[in-house]
């Protein structure tokens, strides 16, 4: 990737690189300067990205990124130049902290604010459209997730705005901003769906290292104060369509399914 691609921003909103250019899942990143705050330029033209920035700039800081500027597929945001990550407190022995500092961040992101909401949200319905066809291919934990996300949707409860992907690598350290969001998916509805994806996280090992889960379910209940039975309906859902979505991509869902299957073990189905 060549400094080329950014070019159009970096003249436009009077950027310096700061650094080399990387890709990630959710588009091509830049590090840079604006009048000497550290910031970090997003391009991308996937839709759910391009949702991702107006939602940011919606949320206005608070619990995510502040956005420094935005236009069609750009978004320029501070960067965060902390030292701590999440991921590695959950893998030594600082798991219960990390799992509320996720909490405290999406309080500020499912805090209602004035005005209208982004057009650009995606119904939470419609972001599990995959997992119906999944679980009539593949049946077994499949089916048991797709019937519960039925229930779930079917009666959704705090609806507000979601970040839609909630994990340990989606919460930065910003040092005396705190730890915020980034890369949000743009969704609404049901509050408790935002915090299934972190009890699946940081990585397979650590999800599924016995009574990890059970452990999980009950701090991240009482810091979203949230019904644990209500949560692990929701990560069963939440992983069987993380199933559904490795599969459509041609990859082994064997994590994801595992975690289904303690979800759903503990929930007695």
């Amino acid at each position: 990737m060549s400094e080329e691609t950014f070019e159009t921003w970096i003249d436009r909103w009077g950027l310096t690189p700061d650094g080399e250019p990387f890709t990630s899942l959710g588009g091509r990143l830049l590090p840079v300067r604006q009048n000497g705050v550290a910031a970090m330029l997003k391009v991308s033209h996937a839709p759910e990205e391009i949702a991702g920035g107006v939602l940011m700039t919606w949320w206005d800081g608070q619990g995510s990124a502040p956005v420094l500027a935005h236009a069609s597929e750009a978004l320029l945001m501070v960067r965060a130049t902390g030292t701590q990550s999440l991921a590695d407190m959950a893998r030594n022995g600082r798991d219960d902290e990390a799992s509320r500092i996720i909490c405290a961040a999406l309080d500020g992101l499912h805090a209602p604010r004035p005005g209208r909401l982004p057009s650009s949200l995606n119904p939470l319905p419609d972001w599990f459209r995959q997992l119906g066809p999944a679980a009539r291919t593949h049946g077994g934990v499949l089916t048991k997730a797709y019937d519960m996300s039925r229930r779930l949707l079917a009666d959704p409860r705090e609806v507000c705005v979601l970040h839609g992907d909630a994990h340990h690598g989606n919460f930065l350290d910003f040092g005396d901003l705190g730890w915020l969001a980034i890369d949000p998916k743009g969704l609404i509805g049901d509050r408790g769906y935002d915090y299934a994806n972190l009890l699946c996280n940081p990585d397979r090992a650590t999800a599924v290292a016995p009574g990890r889960l059970a452990r999980q379910v009950e701090v991240v209940a009482q810091a979203a104060a949230l019904e644990p039975e209500r949560l692990l309906q929701w990560l069963l859902a939440y992983a069987g369509l993380s199933a559904a979505w490795t599969l459509s991509d041609g990859n082994n869902p064997a994590g994801a399914l595992q975690i289904a299957e303690i979800a759903a073990a503990e929930l007695g189905l």
